[in-house]
């Protein structure tokens, strides 16, 4: 008999453009009760001008940075179970950024934990993520909704690119994308968190075992639910909403998309504004 438990896989760290250390993230979830979550740094292509500018700052991770990133979620997935039964799923997210907007691609990669490089089209990147055991995400595929640096290459090919991936994000943080909800890809929800002020936002809910194994079978499976999570307290609280499965979402697309989703949220909800991210 398994419990059900939230999941946010999209999650930033001081490796990259986030504001916490992965023991401050860990924390900060596991006194949320969470199930389970995927650190999923940013790793920059090395040879575009603001792949360049990312190392540069700092602000991806690199073939040197790797497995020290590496060390810290192994150690700290396992204080991560002990203390609080939650999964740590170790991730990167390739970030391919062009100065155009529709040559631009951001892949998560879950449970990667070795080296791959960077510089391949999204379609390696993701076939290299699978080859690992992992799951490959397109990460936030249309607008954000936000103004901030716009990732549209995936979903611009998304006839030729739907085998190679294992979810699309059909929400970041707290906006749901009505493109991806109407279409039939396999989705998933997450936070694309930089900071503890971007906690509201829709989540995904697993039914599975506490491991990283199911909760990947679950995504491939589309066996998931997702929530809109508000942010209410210290220590947070999931909000009075509709549970929406992945496939009543995809049959109930164009009737919830003509209302914006107010029938599975509340309005005042949905209305919220998200703090700007730092998102590369």
């Amino acid at each position: 008999m398994t419990t059900p438990f939230l999941a946010d896989l999209h999650i930033h760290s001081s490796f990259s453009d986030g504001k916490h250390s992965i023991p401050e993230l860990v924390d900060f979830y596991g006194g949320r009760d969470f199930g389970a979550i995927a650190i999923t740094d940013h790793l920059c292509e090395r040879r575009s001008v603001l792949g360049r500018a990312a190392a540069y700052l700092n602000r991806t991770l690199t073939e040197a940075t790797f497995p020290i990133y590496q060390e810290i979620l192994k150690s700290e997935a396992k204080r991560a179970w002990e203390k609080y039964r939650m999964v740590v799923i170790p991730g990167v997210e390739f970030t391919k950024n062009s100065l155009s907007n529709h040559r631009s691609a951001h892949v998560l990669g879950l449970g990667l934990t070795q080296w791959l490089d960077p510089e391949g089209d999204p379609a390696t990147l993701a076939r290299g993520i699978r080859a690992f055991g992992g799951v490959a995400i397109a990460a936030h595929p249309v607008s954000t909704r936000k103004l901030e640096k716009q990732t549209y290459h995936l979903w611009d090919h998304r006839e030729e690119l739907r085998a190679e991936f294992d979810a699309w994000e059909v929400a970041s943080g707290a906006k749901l994308f009505d493109e991806i909800l109407r279409s039939d890809l396999p989705k998933i929800a997450s936070s694309d968190l930089h900071h503890k002020g971007q906690m509201t936002s829709w989540k995904t809910e697993f039914d599975c075992e506490r491991n990283a194994e199911a909760i990947f079978q679950a995504i491939r499976g589309q066996e998931l639910r997702f929530r809109f999570y508000q942010e209410k307290s210290p220590q947070g609280s999931i909000s009075a909403c509709d549970l929406v499965g992945a496939q009543r979402l995809h049959a109930l697309a164009p009737r919830a998309a003509a209302r914006s989703m107010r029938d599975f949220i509340f309005s005042d909800q949905l209305s919220q504004t998200s703090p700007r991210t730092s998102r590369l």
